[in-house]
């Protein structure tokens, strides 16, 4: 009995489109389509999925203000080390190469899978690893985030805000890059993140789906592997 705009858009218009292909088909179920999927499978075969992408000039390595050393996909041994070197000193954490460190860029809510770190905090906090966090949201995540990075200050760094310029630090100077997103209708972290020779690590929905080539035996046998994803 309510009146719904959206609803009112999709059945009217010529065409429908959305920001990737796994993410076209998954608002038609009932687990992402929020109330609407029943339109959507009505209007399916005008509605498309195009893949989102990212600006290579700005976002590139090579050239990119932000960062304390330069690389490309031939001198990414020279100048990636450089860069993890720089952000462990910037955040305080132990300055080590043979750590794993994984970073995290995010709007801190369930959404982006930050009710996954919540639960697995006290694993992660075992492991040999690092986390750098970068983010606002709901003050649950932002508290536990700045928990973590007081409780063990040489393995956690979290920093509460926005900030562009670590961002990219952050993208350059990690290993891995962490998405384990609940939805995802595209992202650009995990793009950002191949473009600066950091392994994308996603839960397998939407666009993350559709842009990380998993690693298996065979994606790695013929080079074709780009990121870690996991699922369900």
């Amino acid at each position: 009995g309510h009146l719904n705009l959206l609803k009112t858009g999709i059945v009217f218009s010529d065409a429908v489109t959305t920001v990737s292909p796994t993410y076209a088909r998954e608002i038609q179920t009932p687990e992402f389509g929020c109330g609407l999927e029943s339109v959507l499978q009505h209007v399916s075969g005008r509605l498309t999925g195009i893949l989102n992408g990212i600006d290579t000039d700005s976002w590139d390595p090579a050239t990119d203000a932000a960062l304390p050393a330069h690389f490309d996909a031939a001198t990414v041994a020279q100048g990636k080390p450089q860069c993890k070197q720089a952000l462990q000193s910037q955040l305080g954490l132990e300055v080590r190469g043979d750590v794993p460190l994984l970073g995290m860029i995010s709007r801190l809510t369930d959404q982006k899978g930050l009710d996954l770190i919540a639960a697995n905090a006290e694993t992660l906090l075992q492991e040999n690893l690092q986390l750098v966090f970068l983010g606002t949201g709901e003050k649950r995540y932002e508290t536990l985030l700045n928990d973590l990075a007081r409780r063990a200050p040489q393995k956690v760094a979290a920093v509460i805000g926005f900030n562009e310029k670590l961002a990219r630090h952050i993208e350059a100077g990690a290993d891995l890059f962490l998405m384990p997103s609940r939805f995802e209708p595209c992202g650009l972290n995990q793009m950002y993140s191949m473009r600066y020779g950091t392994i994308p690590l996603v839960h397998r929905v939407g666009g993350l789906a559709d842009s990380v080539t998993d690693c298996t035996p065979q994606t790695l046998a013929d080079g074709t592997a780009t990121g870690f994803q996991f699922g369900p």
